[in-house]
C-alpha cells in the first residue's frame, strides 16, 4: 500500500461515514415532527466530516505530487 492510499481510504471511510449521517438527516426531514436540534447537530457533523475529507484528499494530493 503507497503511501497515497493511506489518507485516500480514510477519506473513503469518512465518505461512508457522511453518507449515513447524511440519509439520516432525510429521515429526520421525513418524520412529521422535525427535531430541530437534531437537525442542527447533524448538519454540524456533516460539516466536520466534509472538512475530514478535504483534509484527506489535500494530503493525498500532497503525497502524490511528492512522488509518495
Amino acid at each position: 500500500m503507497s503511501s497515497v492510499d493511506e489518507p485516500l481510504g480514510r477519506a473513503e471511510a469518512l465518505l461512508a461515514r457522511l453518507n449515513e449521517r447524511r440519509e439520516a438527516l432525510e429521515r429526520l426531514a421525513e418524520a412529521d415532527e422535525v427535531e430541530g436540534d437534531a437537525a442542527v447537530d447533524l448538519i454540524a457533523e456533516l460539516a466536520e466530516l466534509a472538512r475530514e475529507i478535504e483534509t484527506e484528499l489535500t494530503r493525498a494530493r500532497t503525497l502524490a505530487d511528492a512522488g509518495g
